[in-house]
């Protein structure tokens, strides 16, 4: 693990740190009870499946990134994700990550409130801390990077964020990273385009991973994907779900150009 990935989980460490001491573990495990009786998570995969041979959508907000700088800042959260589940987004995901994405828990719970989907926290998680955090603060389901986890970490955060009800999206890169995550019989896997320690994306990557995916998983394709075009390609390769953010963030009018990608394409 090396480049642009190392400076991120650094970081990462030291803020859950700072968190932990501010937030003692035991506070977020009263409010992880109070969430699990009054709101329990909404579940991932199946809201991912594909209906009616019909690729789903994953819909990010996010800011900025280590990428692209500034994305967008002049929208409100609500309204963002409002736009994206009027235009048949099937999940959200909401970047978390503050020093390099501009986001927050906060965010978090704004987007809870504002929406009936499922949402993803997307992060860096590397802390059973942060599962905690995670389920507590609202979030249905996290992301596991396998590229930002030794083996034995990745199994303690997927088994705690099962045993807490939250789905779990496992992001590999690589036919090794790739196995790992089928060892855990991971029902959603997320192939990610970008290389996180070069930032490059490779769209191939999906191409050339998916064929080796279990046929019950839920496959999520990552990073570089913008047109219809390109989702009914990706859904001809066996894909169930595309992760996009960028894209759609950019997008003068996001309802429209969040329902142009998940409208079925003309018979």
């Amino acid at each position: 693990m090396t480049n642009a990935l190392t400076p991120i989980i650094d970081r990462t460490r030291a803020q859950v740190e700072r968190r932990r001491v501010r937030t003692p573990l035991s506070a977020l495990e009263m409010a992880v009870g109070d969430r699990a009786a009054a709101d329990p998570p909404r579940p991932l995969a199946p809201a991912l499946r594909r209906a009616g041979g019909v690729i789903s959508v994953i819909a990010e907000h996010k800011r900025s990134s280590p990428s692209a700088g500034l994305i967008r800042d002049d929208l409100a959260l609500e309204d963002v994700v409002a736009a994206y589940e009027r235009g048949g987004a099937a999940a959200l995901s909401v970047l978390t990550e503050e020093l390099s994405f501009g986001g927050s828990l906060r965010d978090l719970r704004r987007a809870r409130a504002a929406s009936t989907l499922p949402i993803l926290r997307k992060d860096f998680i590397v802390d059973p801390y942060q599962v905690t955090e995670s389920m507590a603060a609202g979030a249905d389901a996290i992301l596991l990077i396998v590229a930002a986890l030794p083996p034995a970490g990745l199994a303690e955060l997927y088994a705690q964020a099962q045993a807490l009800g939250l789905g779990v999206l496992v992001e590999v890169h690589d036919r090794g990273e790739l196995d790992t995550a089928v060892a855990l019989r991971a029902p959603v896997i997320g192939i990610n385009n970008r290389d996180l320690t070069t930032l490059r994306v490779d769209p191939g990557t999906t191409f050339a991973l998916a064929p080796e995916i279990p046929p019950a998983t839920v496959i999520v394709s990552e990073s570089g994907w913008r047109t219809r075009a390109q989702l009914d390609r990706l859904q001809g390769a066996g894909v169930d779900a595309v992760l996009i953010g960028e894209a759609l963030m950019r997008a003068p009018e996001i309802e429209a150009a969040c329902r142009e990608l998940t409208l079925a394409p003309a018979a």
